[in-house]
C-alpha cells in the first residue's frame, strides 16, 4: 500500500468504520469460490422483509484497516470477497478500498440494490469487480411501496448498462408471496426480457426470522410457481 490514495484510505479508517460485521468464511455467497462477506451498515432502502435490521439501522464496527488486516490474515486460504449489507455503495471510498482488496489478489463480488449506477460503471471499467448481484427489488408500480425508495429509474440505469457492458451479473429478487404476486413476478421477467437479460434471474424463497426490518411475518399465501412465464432461465433458491 504505498499509493496516496491507499494512504489516505488507511488515515479514513482509524476515524470511519463502514462495515458491521464479517462473515470470515462462506462457499454459498459466491458460487464456486472461498470468500468472506463484509457487511457493510446503513442502507438507503427500508424493504419490510430485510433480515438484517441491525445492519440497516446501527453504525459500523469494523474499520477498513482492521477488514484488510483481516484478508491479510487470510491469503492462500480464501480467494474472494462479498462486499453487502445494507448496501456497500453508498460508502463514499468504496472504490478505493476495492483497489485495495484487489492489490491483495482478491476477487471482488458486489451485492447491490442498484442505485447507484455511476459507482457500479466505475468499478466495472477499473476492473475493480468480478460479479454483480443485482436485486431487482419489485416491478416498478410496487418499488416504492417496497423499498421506500423512489428513484426505480437509478435501478434501472444500473440493470441496463449492466447488460449492455456483457458484466458477468445476476438479477434476483426474494419472494414473499403476500408482498408480491406471479402477476408482479411476470411483469419483473417480462422487462429482463424487453431490456436483453441473458443471464438466470434467481427467485429466492422468503425464509422467515426474526426480527426483520418491516416486522414481517410468515407468507400466508400460497406462490403458484406454474403461473411464471419462461421468457428468462429461472432458478429458484430456498425453496
Amino acid at each position: 500500500m504505498n499509493t496516496k490514495n491507499e494512504l489516505n484510505l488507511l488515515r479514513d479508517a482509524a476515524i470511519n468504520k463502514p462495515i458491521h460485521s464479517i462473515t470470515k468464511f462462506t462457499t454459498l455467497d459466491y458460487p464456486h469460490h472461498l470468500a468472506s462477506i463484509f457487511w457493510f451498515a446503513k442502507c438507503n432502502m427500508t424493504c419490510p422483509y430485510c433480515y438484517n435490521p441491525q445492519i440497516v439501522r446501527d453504525n459500523g464496527t469494523i474499520s477498513l484497516e482492521a477488514a484488510l488486516q483481516f484478508l491479510q490474515s487470510r491469503k492462500g486460504l480464501l480467494d474472494s470477497v462479498v462486499l453487502s449489507g445494507g448496501e456497500c455503495t453508498l460508502y463514499p471510498h468504496l472504490e478505493t478500498f476495492c483497489e485495495t482488496i484487489k492489490a491483495l489478489d482478491y476477487k471482488i463480488k458486489i451485492d447491490t440494490n442498484g442505485s447507484n449506477p455511476t459507482l457500479l460503471a466505475t468499478l466495472i471499467e477499473k476492473g475493480l469487480v468480478d460479479y454483480i448481484a443485482l436485486d431487482y427489488k419489485a416491478p416498478k408500480q410496487k418499488y416504492e411501496s417496497m423499498t421506500h425508495y423512489r428513484h426505480f429509474e437509478r435501478f434501472e440505469q444500473s440493470l441496463k448498462m449492466l447488460i449492455q457492458s456483457h458484466f458477468p451479473f445476476e438479477a434476483r429478487t426474494t419472494l414473499h408471496s403476500d408482498l408480491l404476486t406471479p402477476n408482479d413476478i411476470n411483469t419483473i421477467i417480462e422487462d429482463l426480457h424487453v431490456k436483453g437479460y441473458q443471464g438466470t434471474y434467481y427467485l429466492q424463497n422468503y425464509l422467515h426470522v426474526e426480527p426483520t426490518l418491516g416486522a414481517t411475518k410468515m407468507q400466508q399465501n400460497q406462490f403458484d410457481l406454474s403461473q411464471l412465464t419462461p421468457l428468462v432461465p429461472i432458478e429458484l433458491r430456498n425453496f
